[in-house]
């Protein structure tokens, strides 16, 4: 059978594999795949920038199934990501699409133990990993690849950044010269293009999208504010919060983990996501707010990267970011694949040269509003006032209020509105506190 051109079999993907993105509900392919398959299925080294949610792990996912032999118990294909999140979200694509052809995926990242993943990597074709954990096997003789066909950055522009730089070479100093390697990423500054050369051979350039401006599916808008004001706001949105779930990006771990308690001792189904969470804690976390039944999420930039979750409506900057690319990503995580979605920035007078950089960055200048006035405990400027707030004064606020006629039809649309029926959204309108960030 000859597929049409636009079509995954018109690209060159098998017909076996195509019959299981269809059972997906894959079928139509995106530009950035559109643009890569045909030239990573025939071996060639590629170079891909496409934002956020266009589909790049199966840009580089379909062809590594197609290339490898399951009949070779040896590792043939690998993919280094920067995040434990990221990791396990790329190995969960490939499982799928290997699946039917017999492969073997074995899943390496760092807090937990390494004697299953060193089991597992007897009989593995593809090896996703983290640079650290994939490393370690490399050091004790657990991982071989000096079999490999085909490397994978993804994300690679923090692949490639001083922190992963040298991790990253001494594992691709141990493929063999002649593999195919691709590189993948939102956001692909021209030092990356630059470094990316002593790992690729006359690559071709994808770049299915451009950067310049954020996605039209994204709103944008910049609340200028004193930096007391940010807890009283931060309250007043996520109270007005509508469909899809709220991801909030603070800088450091630190102050993520101390405002996610703060929020969830006033009584919002909140949990926050940062790298000193045990792993099996970030997993759990992760689960619940992709489930749905966690609404609310904190999280460092380690949640910038590597969460692809349909339901993420709202994306909220309590602190700016360090660069632009970081931006990028953020907000990358709503409006993902045409959906809409809303991304609110948080900006104090010390960081509007830090935001005026990022806008020339990107090419444009953001949106700013006046942030909506609201009264009562919380309030704009008034952070004293929302911590000292018993946490028990917002569980029963929030079911008085509830149960009270509301004065006008906004008001009214809050507390009718369907968005969270999850058990500690729930929890939060009757009374009863919900998990906090150490509990989820």
């Amino acid at each position: 059978m000859i597929g049409a051109p636009e079509s995954f079999v018109g690209l060159g993907v098998p017909e076996d594999t195509a019959a299981v993105l269809a059972r997906l509900g894959i079928t139509c392919p995106t530009p950035v795949q559109a643009q890569a398959l045909p030239a990573m299925l025939a071996g060639r080294d590629v170079v891909g920038q496409a934002r956020t949610g266009s589909g790049k792990t199966l840009a580089f996912a379909l062809p590594i199934t197609a290339r490898c032999d399951p009949r070779a118990p040896f590792v043939q294909a690998l993919v280094l990501v920067p995040t434990r999140e990221l990791a396990i979200q790329v190995a969960g694509v490939l499982t799928q699409l290997a699946a039917g052809r017999r492969l073997r995926v074995s899943l390496l990242y760092g807090g937990r133990s390494l004697g299953p993943e060193r089991d597992a990597l007897t009989l593995t074709q593809i090896v996703v990993g983290t640079p650290g954990r994939t490393l370690d096997h490399i050091r004790q003789g657990n991982l071989k690849l000096d079999r490999v066909r085909v490397v994978v950055l993804d994300e690679a522009d923090e692949m490639l950044d001083r922190g992963f730089a040298p991790d990253v070479e001494r594992i691709v100093a141990q493929t063999p010269a002649r593999r195919q390697t691709a590189m993948f990423s939102a956001t692909m500054p021209e030092w990356v293009a630059s470094a990316a050369t002593r790992y690729l051979r006359e690559p071709l350039a994808v770049r299915a999208d451009s950067i310049d401006a954020p996605p039209p599916a994204i709103q944008h808008v910049v609340y200028e504010m004193e930096p007391g004001a940010r807890v009283g706001a931060l309250m007043t949105l996520l109270d007005r919060r509508e469909a899809g779930s709220v991801l909030v990006f603070g800088r450091t771990k630190h102050g993520v983990k101390k405002l996610a308690r703060q929020f969830a001792q006033q009584g919002y189904p909140v949990a926050a996501l940062q790298g000193n969470l045990s792993q099996s804690a970030r997993e759990r976390v992760v689960s619940a707010f992709r489930s749905g039944q966690l609404p609310i999420l904190f999280a460092t930039n380690v949640a910038a990267r590597g969460l692809d979750i349909e339901s993420i409506g709202q994306v909220i900057n309590f602190e700016l970011p360090e660069s632009a690319e970081l931006f990028t990503h953020r907000v990358g995580r709503t409006g993902r694949m045409g959906r809409e979605g809303e991304a609110i920035t948080f900006v104090t007078p010390d960081e509007r040269p830090k935001l005026l950089q990022i806008e020339k960055t990107l090419g444009r200048r953001l949106p700013r509003a006046a942030f909506p006035a609201r009264t009562g405990v919380g309030a704009p400027g008034d952070d004293a006032a929302a911590t000292a707030a018993g946490p028990e004064d917002r569980p029963r606020r929030a079911a008085r209020e509830s149960a009270t006629p509301q004065p006008n039809a906004a008001a009214a649309k809050r507390t009718a509105r369907p968005r969270f029926a999850s058990a500690s959204h729930r929890g939060r309108r009757s009374g009863a506190r919900p998990r906090s960030a150490e509990s989820a």
